[in-house]
């Protein structure tokens, strides 16, 4: 039976966990191969009738007992509770340290079954890639392919990737297969299958934070590079308050009038907003560049580019740029090379991605409290899955101090006592910056620590910080911890530190760069361990790219190679593996004595999940632990909501400037203010959806088309179908009394290439509409054919290659036309408000015509082409 507390809404599930429980009885007994056969028996299972419902139970068990043969691992019954809510489309909330990687294996493996593909989406390549090659441990038990989507990899790659019963991916590789698919000119590109199930990792850093902005592939549009140098310029002559005002709740800059008369002067232009050479953008840009983003907190400077750094989880956004010119702003303002501007070829946003599957699902940490965007955007329903034990955790009283010269003296004065003591300590940072100011102070204490941020040097060794983050006297410093995919372990991860070990100990004798003070800390008994590994086999046998995949291998314990240098590499991760076992247990019981693992926080994020994932790394597991957040009132969140009301009244208490208010008073408004920037977020991110919802049913009507053409083996019916609507919409338009009518008449011999000889205006004048409709219907196959034999004759096969050209590129580049008309439309909309207009109805009726509008240019171009395309034939010289 569960031992753990069920709220009454998932008392339903009870009897499905002690289904599970009863049915791996049974399967636990099975020989390797027989729970091999359990695939092959579940599928046959499907076939005969049964759902996925039905064979949960035994599904389930049979993965929970490849889990436990792979791994040495036995999943707790709130780990099944975890799998259940997923496999019925919800989203599972689960603290950290609950095993959301391996919950994620049971609906995983269910819904695989059917062979329709299920995706697991992650936040980055190295938790994809972290977590496929310990689920494959896992899935070689059962029959099941793995696929990884990896950056590099190319179209033929990623299409074998894709057809695995199980695809690793991140949700920027997915979204960006996913448009180039329906920007494919050849079948034999598209790398997806139809969507399926997804499980998505970390749900509410995809589906909330990164869904602020749209996944965008864009080609080079014209050269305006000398605009933005001159707009830095500009920006340096102009005068916060007087010429522009910055609102930092909206991160958002407007030009006063004085303003804009003075950049008028200097740009000796009559308007700014001059439609034929507009410089309003540019203007605003190089002042959101100067003003609003900052080298180190909101991006980087890495070989003399600008790489965005995510706010949310402290990591580097490699190939990703700000869009409509602000990356170019900021490449100005460093006085690095501009890159030239980006034309959207296609775009999507996350919410509309992710509605493409038949069913999603999710797990998280931290989702309760955007329960309600995610019901009512994506329809997921969050559920919250008690912890295996009781959190210990104790989350204490924020302090508040008057200047954040005293806060950051209180945080270095905590991290020394607790140094003291001995109690690990994991400090959270908002940006690269801060966590270096913070560096600095503890450098000129002499106090020990690890710093973990986005800058490269420090991403290297994430892995190997994480790992010594628990253990005795430990200081880490980090950015955002949200993603990090690594839990940290009291007293040390045995497992993760064995594996560094031997890696950096393999690059040393392969001569390639590694830790050299990592390997020096080691113990004189490991380093004898480790000079029992051949060298020789090594150098013969593993490479600079295999390094970490051979070590996984040889120490799988699904291993079948016969290999005498795996062998000798298990040996010794085994003996080392022990080793730290010992030390680090009884690290363990030391620390948790001292009271676990203790977290600073050093400013409150604007969301407070990500305040929430900060404190979930203590207490993990039933550990103690305890968090507190050192604030002042120059932090941005306290300065721009309502820090003036609290320095008043520090004023009026006459509090001195090195005492901090502790006040439950004071942590309410904390949590009212963070309620506003997420009502905030969440509006932008609405709007975002309904106007991009717009765009989405013309998306999908658009890729349908061209997923039709692409798999259509005769596309003649498909030129001969647009022939026929455009010949209707130009009868539509025509009246014989009208002036058009010669217009509509010479419309229609063009497009038929008719001559002259052919009276067409005397034929539809003697007769009526319907008989005329059915004469040119007739005229457009006779001169299609004539057409076709002409093609056929130079070059047999020549009209089907044709058709699919021209009709493929008038799309697309229709498309792209259509998307940039949006975007302006989009862009002016806003003002239709001052007429008491809803500018989001205005948007799609405009948008509907802009869109027939395209389809009968697009239908009229193709047929045009085709009916009077030249051929050109290059005959070989004598």
């Amino acid at each position: 039976m569960l031992n753990i507390l069920l709220n009454p809404k998932q008392k339903k599930y009870q009897e499905l966990i002690d289904e599970t429980n009863k049915f791996h009885q049974t399967i636990s007994k099975y020989s390797n191969n027989e729970l091999k056969l359990q695939t092959h028996k579940l599928k046959k299972l499907l076939l005969k009738g049964q759902s996925l419902d039905e064979i949960l139970p035994e599904a389930f068990s049979t993965a929970k007992e490849a889990i436990r043969r792979a791994l040495g691992l036995e999943l707790f019954n709130v780990q099944i509770l975890g799998g259940i809510i997923l496999h019925y489309g919800k989203i599972a909330e689960m603290k950290t340290g609950e095993g959301k990687t391996l919950v994620g294996i049971l609906p995983s493996y269910l819904n695989a079954l059917n062979s329709n593909g299920v995706h697991v989406i992650t936040v980055n390549d190295y938790l994809a890639k972290r977590d496929a090659e310990l689920v494959n441990k896992v899935y070689k038990y059962l029959n099941i392919s793995v696929g990884l989507i990896q950056q590099s990899m190319n179209t033929n790659e990623r299409k074998q990737q894709y057809n695995c019963h199980i695809t690793y991916i991140t949700n920027n590789e997915l979204g960006f297969d996913y448009l180039r698919d329906n920007m494919a000119i050849q079948k034999t590109d598209i790398v997806q299958r139809q969507f399926n199930f997804a499980i998505i990792d970390e749900v509410d850093s995809i589906l909330i934070d990164e869904a602020r902005t749209p996944l965008i592939i864009s080609g080079l549009y014209e050269d305006t590079t000398k605009k933005y140098e001159i707009s830095r310029v500009i920006s340096d002559k102009l005068n916060k308050y007087i010429d522009y005002e910055i609102d930092e709740k909206t991160r958002n800059i407007t030009l006063t009038d004085s303003g804009i008369i003075k950049c008028e002067n200097l740009l000796n232009v009559k308007n700014l907003y001059d439609i034929n050479n507009p410089w309003i953008q540019y203007i605003l840009n190089a002042l959101k560049a100067k003003e609003l983003f900052f080298k180190d907190v909101h991006y980087i400077v890495k070989n003399e580019e600008i790489i965005i750094v995510d706010e949310f989880t402290g990591r580097i956004m490699e190939e990703r740029r700000w869009s409509d010119g602000l990356h170019q702003a900021i490449e100005a303002k460093e006085n690095k090379k501009i890159q030239p501007e980006n034309q959207t070829l296609a775009s999507i946003t996350y919410q509309n991605l992710f509605l493409l599957y038949q069913k999603l699902s999710g797990m998280t940490g931290t989702a309760k409290t955007e329960e309600t965007e995610l019901d009512k955007i994506y329809k997921l329903e969050v559920e919250e899955i008690p912890t295996n034990k009781t959190c210990r955790r104790q989350d204490l009283p924020d302090l508040v101090y008057k200047y954040e010269y005293y806060k950051w003296k209180a945080v270095s004065n905590e991290c020394h006592d607790m140094h003291e003591i001995g109690r690990p300590i994991l400090i959270g940072t908002t940006n690269v910056e801060k966590s270096e100011f913070l560096a600095k102070i503890l450098d000129e204490l002499e106090l020990p620590y690890n710093i973990l941020n986005a800058k490269p040097e420090n991403i290297t060794r994430e892995a190997e910080i994480i790992t010594q983050a628990g253990r005795k006297s430990a200081i880490t410093i980090s950015t955002n911890m949200a993603g990090r995919g690594t839990d940290i372990i009291l007293g040390g991860n045995p497992d993760a530190m064995t594996k560094i070990i031997l890696s950096n100990y393999i690059k040393n004798i392969l001569k390639l760069p590694f830790n050299n003070q990592f390997i020096q800390k080691i113990s004189n008994e490991i380093k004898i361990i480790l000079k029992t590994l051949d060298i020789h086999l090594i150098k013969s046998q593993i490479t600079s790219n295999n390094i970490n995949q051979y070590i996984e291998e040889a120490i799988s314990l699904v291993s079948v190679k016969d290999d005498l240098l795996y062998k000798n590499i298990q040996g010794v991760y085994l003996k080392i593996l022990n080793e730290y076992r010992l030390i680090f247990a009884k690290e363990k019981k030391d620390v948790l004595k001292l009271g676990g693992l203790h977290v600073i926080g050093t400013e409150r994020h604007e969301s407070r999940r990500i305040d929430n994932q900060l404190k979930g790394r203590a207490g993990r597991q039933g550990d103690p632990g305890s968090s507190r957040f050192f604030l002042s009132l120059e932090d941005n969140l306290l300065r721009i909501f309502g820090g003036d009301k609290i320095s008043k009244l520090m004023q009026v208490l006459n509090i001195d400037d090195t005492t901090p208010i502790e006040s439950t008073i004071l942590t309410r408004s904390l949590n009212s203010a963070q309620k506003k920037i997420e009502s905030y977020f969440y509006d932008i991110r609405k709007q975002l959806f309904e106007y991009d919802e717009v765009i989405n049913y013309q998306r999908q009507a658009i890729y349908a088309e061209r997923k039709r053409i692409l798999e259509s083996h005769f596309t003649r019916d498909c030129i001969i179908e647009y022939a026929q609507s455009t010949i209707d919409d130009m009868l539509s338009t025509y009246d014989q009394t009208s002036s058009n009518k010669t217009i509509i008449v010479g419309r229609i011999s063009k497009l038929l290439n008719i001559t002259e000889d052919l009276n067409i205006d005397r034929i539809i004048s003697t007769i009526n509409k319907k008989q005329v409709q059915s004469f040119l219907y007739e005229q457009i196959r006779i001169t299609y054919d004539l057409r076709e034999s002409y093609l056929e004759q130079l070059r047999p096969g020549l009209i089907r290659q044709l058709e699919k050209y021209y009709l493929l590129q008038q799309i697309d580049q229709a498309w792209q036309k259509h998307l940039e008309k949006m975007m302006f439309l989009r862009e002016s909309i806003g003002w239709r408000s001052y007429g008491q207009q809803d500018p989001l109805i205005e948007y799609k009726n405009e948008g509907f015509h802009l869109f027939v509008n395209m389809v009968t240019y697009i239908r009229q171009t193709v047929v045009y082409l085709i009916m009077r395309s030249r051929l050109i034939i290059n005959l070989p010289k004598e």
